[in-house]
């Protein structure tokens, strides 16, 4: 009775687990590293979670319309790594984003950096694709 006990906990447990190791996935199979965005915008929320933080930014497009854009950055741990903390984007901040877009041509993209526009901080934001370069990116936002 107990081994069965102790193989039904472990089955149940190596179904979590399968599950969110699926649930991931690289760069290209989700970004266009060749669309690159741009965008300037007012953060309208942050999700501070894992395995990817998020934050979502009203852009107004050359219509006057407001586009709602998400945008994904690193874990929370390498995001606080590089400087980040829960507190560094509130609500209403105007930002600069740099990335790439979703494949699917949605108003998804992966960050590589944040300006926030009052202050001309630059920040990374921990992207996953491959061969960016930090030393340059984002500075011509705050050019000065």
């Amino acid at each position: 009775m107990k081994t069965k006990l102790i193989t039904l906990a472990l089955g149940i447990l190596g179904g979590f687990t399968s599950l969110q190791a699926s649930a991931h996935h690289s760069f290209a199979a989700e970004f266009d590293g060749n669309s690159p965005v741009h965008v300037t915008g007012t953060v309208i929320k942050v999700d501070w979670t894992n395995p990817h933080t998020y934050i979502f930014v009203e852009v107004e497009n050359d219509e006057g319309d407001y586009e709602e854009w998400a945008f994904e950055m690193g874990s929370p741990n390498g995001l606080m790594r590089r400087g980040w903390t829960r507190n560094t984007l509130e609500i209403g901040t105007e930002v600069i984003v740099t990335g790439t877009r979703a494949r699917d041509g949605s108003y998804k993209g992966n960050v590589q950096t944040v300006v926030i526009a009052d202050t001309c901080q630059r920040l990374f934001a921990g992207t996953s694709q491959r061969d960016f370069d930090e030393s340059n990116a984002g500075k011509e936002d705050c050019e000065l």
